[in-house]
Parts: C-alpha cells; structure tokens; sequence
C-alpha cells in the first residue's frame, strides 16, 4: 500500500530547510503512520536529495507528523536554480512511500 492512500501531505519551505507534514485521512490510520513513517525511511526514501538531518515531530490530536528536512533544497530558493525551488513535489514524492497492508478486520466483527 502506498502512504497516500492514508494519508495527504503539504510542504512548506525556509531557506534550505522543507517541511513536509502527513495527516491521515482517518484518525485510525495514525497509528500506522507512526509506527512505519519514520524519520529514517523519510531520510532514506529522500536519498540523494537531502544532505541534512531529518527530524520527527508527533501530532496525535490531529493525526498527523510533520518532518523537518535541513539541506534538503540545493542550497535554498534564492540560491538555486532548481526547478521546484520551494521544494512543493516533495509531499507528493513521499506519498509514494511503501507501507505494509492494513490489518485486516476480523471476520464477524470478532
């Protein structure tokens, strides 16, 4: 399954640094979006495009982790000459993130 079918995503940039948040669509989803999207899979699903530390911020009251990627814009928007400066593909980017199948319900409700 792929991240964006639980979730959607918004990015947001300050100099060389982008942040990407990831709500989940149902609050039921939260926990599977804790347990495998972590800042290390962020870090390595970002490989080759960010040189910094990727940072993990939990918000359970609304379902949703936001990731601070430091490096992460070839030198920031007035800096490069890259075509999405503002680093905006990146949320759409890791929504093609891989995760595990959900549980499935028990049959009867049991």
């Amino acid at each position: 399954m792929k991240l964006r079918e639980i979730a959607h995503s918004r990015t947001g940039d300050k100099g060389d640094t982008s942040n990407i948040s990831v709500i989940a669509f149902d609050e039921a989803d939260y926990g599977l979006l804790h347990e495998h999207v972590t800042a290390e899979r962020v870090r390595a699903h970002f490989a080759g495009i960010v040189d910094g530390e990727v940072t993990r911020h939990e918000m359970p009251n609304v379902g949703a982790l936001n990731f601070v990627l430091l490096r992460a814009l070839g030198g920031g928007v007035t800096r490069s000459l890259a075509l999405d400066a503002h680093g905006k593909s990146l949320s759409s980017a890791l929504l093609d993130l891989d995760l595990p199948a959900r549980p499935a319900a028990p049959e009867n409700g049991r």
